[in-house]
């Protein structure tokens, strides 16, 4: 019962965060910062093409790609791996077991 209290009192400190967060505008403040940064850059793309300047997109672009890769993330793999290598085993096992007692 300890044990219920302390989950539903964490689940409850993450939702008052949450909401707190979404009531001060943290999330849309952060949505116009990137839109300052994407005119910032039509800006300097404007003004790259009016001097003249070879233009390349890639370097008008934010870099967006996230690296989800840590420790965590490839002990969860290998331990995944691992599970989906002894549950195929043991079902070919009793799969070949039913067969040979079947019959078939």
């Amino acid at each position: 019962m300890k044990t219920f209290w302390i989950i539903l009192s964490l689940l409850f400190a993450i939702f008052i965060t949450l909401y707190i967060s979404q009531a001060t505008g943290y999330y849309d403040y952060e949505q116009y910062k990137k839109v300052e940064l994407t005119k910032d850059k039509i800006a300097l793309f404007e003004q790259d093409v009016k001097d003249g300047k070879p233009v390349d997109i890639n370097n008008y672009l934010e870099n967006v790609t996230y690296d989800y890769n840590n420790n965590v993330s490839k002990t969860g793999l290998r331990l995944s791996s691992m599970i989906k290598k002894h549950v195929r085993s043991g079902i070919d096992g009793v799969l070949s077991f039913l067969s040979m007692l079947f019959g078939d």
